[in-house]
């Protein structure tokens, strides 16, 4: 029997809840649908451990075939099972669990497996219709669930530390009581009444620094000032931090005529991430499988962000990201150090889903 957390069963369920509806409804930035970008469903594709299964809509009718082998499933079973689901998964309080109720519904449609592997960034493929080009293209998702609890854009690590150095020296003692303070407001703060503050130097690992480089020759500075504005303040959505960012204006752009200098290039920055850029590998600009999301919200509606409309995709990503601090201890940052002579200091990228 089936078991997992409630982001593993969100898999199932976007996978069921789509057949379910036969259309994928695209979102705002809001998590809206969009009334005029629906997209009729012609088929979804499913990889398990004994083959690859096409379960292609027809009417009323969902036809599941393996090879030559078909079997008919009423359309209404999709919807049933698909309530079910839901039910069970929004009133589960424990870590893991399995789903009595749904088991032979889904031996029936040769669900064997509640998530993809986790070395493949597409969760599901779909093949829809575009009624406005006439064309059926194959469409990959990775599933986001509000379900559970929020996932992560982009995981902390090593990787992602920035080195920042300190503009004036402090003394061993106005260091040593800095790198007592685990609040990182109060840090800056105690920093700035010793006169000092801190400037970018260079991401930790070379990898990363130029993975953001070649997406944009200034991001790794823009990234860096836009974590200090996190870490010196109480503000943790990224598009209010990309706010303060265009205000404060590090880059000396010329904003006179109002160019979304600092937005654009954060967007471009989270599509990336989302795409297949990772910060320990080589990142050539070449997106993986996957084209974007699939989002499980918190009443059951699935909403579609993908490359194929880019504008929503950017702006979902945008709008519903946040920084956050992950451990200091694990990742080595957040305390005042000594490196060529000069005092440095390392702050490290965590980004998240907001719930």
């Amino acid at each position: 029997m089936l078991k997992g957390n409630k982001g593993e069963w969100s898999e199932i369920y976007t996978f069921l809840k789509l057949l379910s509806e036969r259309s994928l409804f695209s979102g705002d930035a809001n998590l809206n649908r969009i009334q005029d970008l629906i997209y009729p469903i012609i088929k979804i594709l499913r990889i398990e451990t004994d083959g690859k299964f096409e379960y292609i809509i027809n009417s009323d009718i969902i036809a599941v075939t393996k090879n030559n082998e078909k079997i008919k499933i009423p359309v209404k079973q999709f919807q049933e099972q698909t309530q079910i689901l839901l039910d069970k998964i929004k009133s589960s309080k424990s870590g893991t669990f399995t789903i009595p109720e749904i088991n032979e519904f889904l031996e029936l449609i040769n669900c064997k497996t509640l998530k993809a592997k986790s070395s493949v960034k597409t969760d599901i493929r779909v093949v829809i219709h575009d009624l406005k080009t006439n064309t059926k293209p194959e469409l990959g998702f990775s599933i986001k669930s509000q379900l559970g609890s929020p996932s992560t854009l982009l995981n902390a690590s090593k990787a992602t530390n920035f080195i920042y150095k300190l503009t004036k020296n402090l003394t061993n003692e106005q260091i040593t009581e800095i790198n007592t303070i685990k609040n990182f407001t109060d840090k800056f703060e105690k920093l700035a009444e010793y006169g000092s503050k801190i400037k970018f130097v260079k991401t930790e690992k070379s990898i990363f620094g130029n993975n953001l480089v070649l997406i944009d020759s200034y991001l790794p500075e823009i990234t860096a000032n836009l974590m200090y504005l996190f870490f010196s303040s109480k503000t943790t959505a990224i598009s209010e931090l990309t706010e303060q960012l265009r205000e404060f204006n590090p880059m000396n752009y010329d904003l006179s005529y109002h160019h979304n200098f600092y937005e654009y290039k954060i967007k471009h920055l989270l599509t990336d991430i989302a795409l297949g850029l990772m910060p320990a590998s080589v990142w050539t600009g070449q997106y993986d499988a996957t084209g974007g999301y699939l989002i499980v919200k918190e009443d059951g509606d699935v909403l579609a962000y993908h490359l194929y409309n880019r504008n929503e995709f950017e702006n979902y990503l945008f709008h519903n990201t946040k920084l956050e601090t992950a451990s200091t201890s694990r990742h080595n940052f957040g305390k005042i150090y000594f490196n060529e002579n000069k005092q440095k200091i390392k702050l490290n990228l965590q980004i998240r889903f907001k719930k």
